[in-house]
């Protein structure tokens, strides 16, 4: 199974980074990062099952099976330090990630979680139960999608049962208790996202023993495309802080 694209490798890099996609999304959507990172930095997208060259593999709905799956496809990677960014769904993704491998006795650089409450704030919702419409009309209305692609039956077909399984898996997502990360995490998110604030962008430092930071950019949910360069930067900083401080 390939669980990660990485269209420039870099046997020479001292960090990866693994990028896990929104709810729909793919490894694709990081495309433009792989030489956009610094070349101290490897970039792994992560690719979900259901979607994409993995499009005959079973959809997984549940946050922590999932986390659990790419903790093991990443064992092979762990030769050298790792950080793990989410968008959205990602970063809960993400950071059930980083427990995983803390829980593994290998823990993370950086938590980059992006355009997400934090997962302890539980935020029940039904969309994933709606209509195929209301499901559009969601994903639309953040950004996520041109109204002209979901017009196209074929790809509506193509996409939708990949939005439902994400939508069903976050909102059917619930925190479990347990220690603390021991790693960073820089909260991101648009100024205009209606999805998050500042504020519960801020409670994400409750996961963590070590620093978080929230990180405010100008655009909606989807901010970072746009602003990629921005975002990247913010990356690179935040690691090589931590680098600098280490003993």
């Amino acid at each position: 199974m390939n669980w990660f694209h990485c269209y420039q490798p870099r046997p020479y890099a001292s960090l990866r980074l693994f990028c896990f996609p929104h709810a729909g999304g793919s490894a694709s959507f990081y495309r433009g990062w792989h030489a956009a990172a610094p070349h101290s930095v490897e970039v792994r997208a992560v690719q979900y099952p259901g979607r994409g060259d993995r499009r005959a593999d079973p959809f997984v709905d549940d946050a922590h099976h999932l986390a659990g799956l790419v903790a093991d496809a990443m064992a092979p990677l762990l030769d050298r330090p790792v950080a793990l960014f989410g968008h959205s769904m990602g970063a809960l993704i993400a950071y059930e990630v980083a427990r995983t491998l803390e829980a593994r006795g290998r823990g993370v650089t950086h938590l980059f979680a992006s355009g997400r409450h934090a997962p302890h704030e539980h935020r029940p919702g039904d969309t994933h139960a709606g209509s195929n419409d209301e499901l559009i009309d969601e994903i639309v209305a953040l950004g996520g999608v041109e109204p002209e692609l979901m017009a196209d039956p074929d790809i509506r077909e193509l996409a939708l049962p990949a939005i439902r399984n994400d939508y069903r898996l976050d909102e059917t997502y619930r925190h479990r208790p347990g220690g603390v990360l021991a790693c960073p995490v820089t909260a991101l998110l648009g100024g205009d996202d209606p999805e998050v604030t500042p504020e519960q962008a801020a409670r994400w430092g409750e996961l963590t023993r070590a620093r978080c930071t929230v990180r405010t950019l100008d655009g909606d949910h989807f901010y970072l495309v746009p602003r990629q360069d921005e975002v990247i930067a913010e990356l690179s900083r935040a690691v090589t802080t931590a680098w600098a401080s280490t003993p």
